[in-house]
């Protein structure tokens, strides 16, 4: 199966799912958004219904984050976090656990999730097609943040350079995944001439620590991936330092961007941001233990944090059209 029909059968069936009875819309700028959003300030992201029976100030809010590792793993880490919410948001706050990208963004798009963590990738389209509106993100006290993707082999495989990639099977995770395909789907081909389907075969792994389990164990010849999820995998002990190299490393970008449904009542949304801005990570253990390439949450905009992602996209030849 070619490259660009794996990408449309993708959001193809992620798309079908979205198949909502549609009344009469508002007029208004939407840019990229789908039909059911406004973006009347010209932010890039849907704004909040100017009818407030649309509102929702749900008793118990929903909360997840990107399903990049094992869901069962962050319940545990993002314990102590949720409980935070829960103390200041006076609401009963759940997290829930999902198995992919295109579950997360159904459920947003559904209405069946609140507040959440997209990963990189996925960002423009959850803002696009499920009305995300992302506010937030991990960052050091410095200012610095995001991750770097990285294409990893075997310890002792013989390639030392992209270059060597035509002729063989890489793997990558997802279609959606920013550092798991679209960022080094443009690389290859931009910096090294090589396309998939033509140069070498791609396949996918469904996730960043499948990828790189498969390197670690010799069942893929090469893969990318993000590394701050290697260094957790690493520092878990799942993987060992040493098992895998590295042959190319990316410019930083943007990491799991957080944030809320449009429609989320805006004293609620008020008080999640709270909730980020006064988390005590040095306090908890497991989120130190698990996030060293961050010490608290700070603010984004999507339409300036994001735009190299965008920009990824339009060379990949990745639409936002959710219809």
């Amino acid at each position: 199966m070619k490259i660009k029909q794996i990408l449309f059968s993708a959001f193809a069936a992620l798309l079908f799912a979205w198949v909502i009875p549609v009344q009469a819309q508002e007029e208004c700028s939407r840019g990229t958004l789908d039909v059911a959003y406004c973006d009347r300030n010209l932010d890039q992201v849907a704004d909040l219904p100017l009818d407030e029976s649309k509102w929702v100030d749900p008793s118990t809010l929903i909360f997840t984050y990107t399903p990049v590792e094992d869901p069962a793993v962050y319940a545990n880490i993002w314990d102590g976090f949720v409980n935070h919410m829960k103390a200041t948001t006076g609401k009963d706050v759940v997290f829930f656990p999902v198995q992919s990208n295109a579950a997360q963004l159904e459920a947003m798009r559904s209405g069946r999730l609140h507040v959440a963590g997209f990963n990189t990738g996925s960002n423009p389209i959850a803002v696009s097609c499920a009305g995300f509106v992302p506010f937030g993100m991990m960052a050091y006290n410095d200012g610095s943040f995001g991750y770097e993707m990285e294409i990893i082999v075997p310890a002792d495989s013989a390639m030392q350079t992209p270059a060597e990639i035509k002729g063989k099977t890489m793997a990558f995770t997802s279609p959606t995944s920013n550092s798991g395909f679209k960022a080094p789907s443009a690389i290859l081909k931009g910096e090294f001439g090589l396309v998939a389907e033509t140069d070498f075969t791609p396949t996918f792994s469904g996730k960043h620590d499948n990828s790189i389990l498969g390197v670690a164990n010799g069942d893929y010849e090469v893969a990318a991936i993000a590394n701050s999820v290697l260094e957790r995998m690493i520092r878990r002990g799942v993987v060992k330092e040493g098992q895998v190299r590295s042959i190319y490393k990316s410019q930083t970008f943007p990491t799991t961007g957080y944030g809320h449904a449009h429609n989320l009542h805006p004293n609620l949304v008020a008080k999640v941001k709270q909730a980020f801005w006064t988390f005590p990570w040095s306090e908890d253990e497991n989120f130190v233990k698990e996030f060293k390439k961050a010490d608290r949450f700070v603010g984004i905009t999507h339409k300036f944090d994001w735009d190299v992602i965008r920009k990824i996209d339009a060379a990949n030849g990745v639409s936002y059209d959710c219809k």
